[in-house]
């Protein structure tokens, strides 16, 4: 469970004791208690079992993968790959891949439907790149129509393993990944993925994002 759970339903609890109060019946409380239960469901953070094969990137989030596509960008040809996360999806983000944070930067901007095209590029988000080697992978939290907060918990410097949470965004919103473009695909449009499990795609062994990982699994 994400704190903020706890934080949210105790509050609605408390309102909904204090209408039982002022107004002397219980049922006026049953919104604010249902309310509650929905936050602390919202909020959950369950377990993942986390792939560790060899040069496997795998999701920051969960959702319904709506592009999957390689793109060219001012440093080249990269592969993205966009997952839109509904109001019933866990929110937490895991970092793709073993490596350390080189860059977070927060963007300002408005809070159209994740599910637009241009919502990358106008919407509010926040930016993180992870580098193992030579490889660079970029994960970009969007803010979508209901999301109003990206919570970040890294920062340059801090080093993650894949998996590993970094961070959330409330209700709903989007994730795009950008990776090296001679990564093979392992999902397409439509796929629902599992943030921290789902492999999304695994780059060519002795390439700059193999980290030489063993097939065990680990859970987290």
């Amino acid at each position: 469970m994400v704190r903020d759970g706890y934080f949210y339903a105790l509050g609605l609890i408390v309102v909904a004791v204090l209408l039982w109060q002022l107004t002397g019946s219980k049922g006026i409380g049953v919104i604010p208690l249902i309310l509650a239960v929905f936050f602390l469901w919202f909020f959950r953070d369950p377990a993942r079992r986390i792939p560790t094969g060899p040069g496997e990137i795998v999701s920051p989030g969960d959702g319904k993968v709506t592009e999957a596509e390689w793109i060219e960008t001012p440093d080249g040809s990269r592969l993205r790959i966009s997952i839109f996360l509904n109001v019933f999806d866990v929110h937490v983000n895991r970092s793709p891949i073993e490596g350390t944070v080189t860059s977070v930067n927060h963007k300002h901007g408005l809070f159209l439907n994740a599910m637009r095209a241009d919502s990358n590029v106008l919407n509010e988000q926040n930016v993180v790149v992870i580098e193992h080697g030579d490889c660079s992978v970029q994960v970009k939290q969007i803010a979508g129509l209901l999301a109003r907060r990206i919570v970040c918990t890294v920062k340059p410097g801090d080093r993650l393993q894949r998996g590993q949470r970094f961070g959330l965004i409330k209700f709903g919103s989007r994730v795009d990944v950008l990776m090296p473009a001679d990564a093979n695909l392992r999902v397409r449009r439509g796929d629902r993925v599992r943030g921290g499990s789902s492999i999304l795609a695994v780059v060519p062994q002795n390439s700059a994002c193999d980290d030489g990982s063993s097939a065990a699994v680990a859970e987290a």
